[in-house]
């Protein structure tokens, strides 16, 4: 079988994220790799789940209170017109959304700029469609965005440009400044923005999440995807979304049931309820998980990473390694887990730019999406390794 497949399938290897994952797993390890909650999902959720299924809301099906609840939203948040009718396409999660965008517009040839280091199912979307990535690096420490070297990016063949805020890996909110010199590059070479916005309430110190698509000129030609995985940690769920004009909305529609036909129609139906959620849900979200990042912060802090960006949204902090280790950051994460029991994912995963920068090798991602558990286990395990006198832990 193996003469059988692909040129695009033999390219494709295992996700690395998910192998370490899954290495947590059979080795009981604390796994802060994978950013999925190990925490309850809100409970009226999950009675809205169970009473979905025992009310037989269980065969192919299409909720479009979900597309009224997106569309009040939009307005009320960013200010936008959105029409529930034809301008939402509900998938199975953002991943789903996110590549039935690819799909619907990228041809072959096509390029796609993205922002490195970023995510990695983007790169594969974009070569199953047959385009080119084409990376803009983000410069550490801060993640700042060059708006020369962005707008020397785009050819006469730039099709698209993916925008990730809050960012993977990094935590970034983008500034208001840098989504307008985007917009800007978009305008003058027509391309389309597509974005992933699952941390769109996750951020922190007042930071507030953006649209690109609220600036001006561009909602006719942004894809935002999106979904409830991160909001209302049910990342199993697998109910997602995009919003875009209609005739991007409706593509994406069609691709979605062509290949998996209808999200899970119980959890469709619990998507109502969460997308009901009072603002002071969102409020708490956000105090919670910043407890967890500012303890994770002083944790790696304390046994020498250097943190010198201290992550504005997501759920993710990206380390560097201490300054005298001399370790790449694969041999450091085969020894946190060899040694300690800890898995955290390799840095240079994210980059895709000149291998040659040394800092590619140089980091580590943490997920602090864990229970209060969890991360005192963690702690525990790192002050462990390194001999530490002490760790500090959680108080809510």
């Amino acid at each position: 079988m193996e003469g059988k497949l692909s040129s695009v399938a033999k390219n494709f290897t295992p996700s690395p994220i998910q192998e370490l994952s899954q290495l947590a797993q059979r080795c009981n390890a604390i796994n802060l790799a994978e950013g999925f909650p190990d925490f309850p999902a809100p409970p009226c959720i999950k009675e809205a789940a169970v009473s979905a299924i025992n009310n037989d809301f269980n065969q192919y099906r299409h909720v479009q209170g979900i597309c009224d609840q997106l569309a009040l939203k939009m307005k009320k948040t960013h200010g936008l017109d959105v029409n529930p009718l034809t301008d939402i396409a509900i998938c199975c999660g953002q991943s789903e959304a996110f590549a039935a965008a690819i799909f619907s517009i990228i041809n072959q040839g096509d390029e796609v700029l993205l922002f490195d280091p970023c995510y990695e199912t983007y790169e594969g979307c974009i070569t199953l469609a047959g385009g080119i990535p084409v990376y803009v690096a983000l410069e550490p420490p801060q993640w700042t965005l060059d708006p020369e070297k962005l707008m020397r990016s785009f050819t006469s063949r730039t099709k698209a440009i993916v925008l990730n805020s809050p960012h993977n890996p990094t935590g970034k909110v983008f500034s208001r400044d840098e989504l307008e010199i985007i917009a800007e590059g978009c305008r003058r070479w027509d391309c389309v923005a597509i974005t992933d916005e699952v941390y769109e309430y996750i951020t922190y110190d007042n930071q507030k999440h953006e649209t690109i698509a609220k600036l001006p000129g561009m909602q006719e030609r942004t894809i935002i995807t999106s979904s409830l995985s991160k909001t209302f940690s049910v990342t199993g769920w697998r109910i997602g979304w995009a919003i875009a004009p209609a005739s991007a909305a409706s593509t994406i529609q069609n691709i979605h049931i062509r290949i998996t036909d209808s999200a899970p129609a119980p959890f469709q139906e619990a998507a109502l309820t969460a997308l009901r959620s009072p603002i002071e849900y969102f409020e708490t979200l956000r105090g919670v998980y910043e407890l967890k990042r500012d303890f994770c912060m002083k944790l790696l802090g304390s046994v020498g990473f250097r943190i010198q960006f201290k992550p504005q949204g997501s759920l993710f902090l990206f380390a560097e390694l201490p300054k005298d280790c001399l370790l790449s950051d694969v041999e450091y994460v085969e020894e946190l887990i060899q040694q300690a029991g800890v898995v955290v994912v390799p840095g240079r995963g994210f980059f895709h730019g000149n291998e040659s920068c040394k800092y590619q090798k140089r980091y580590i991602r943490v997920a602090f999406c864990k229970s209060e558990a969890t991360l005192n286990a963690a702690a525990q395990k790192f002050g462990e390794l390194i001999n530490a006198k002490a760790c500090p832990k959680i108080v809510y």
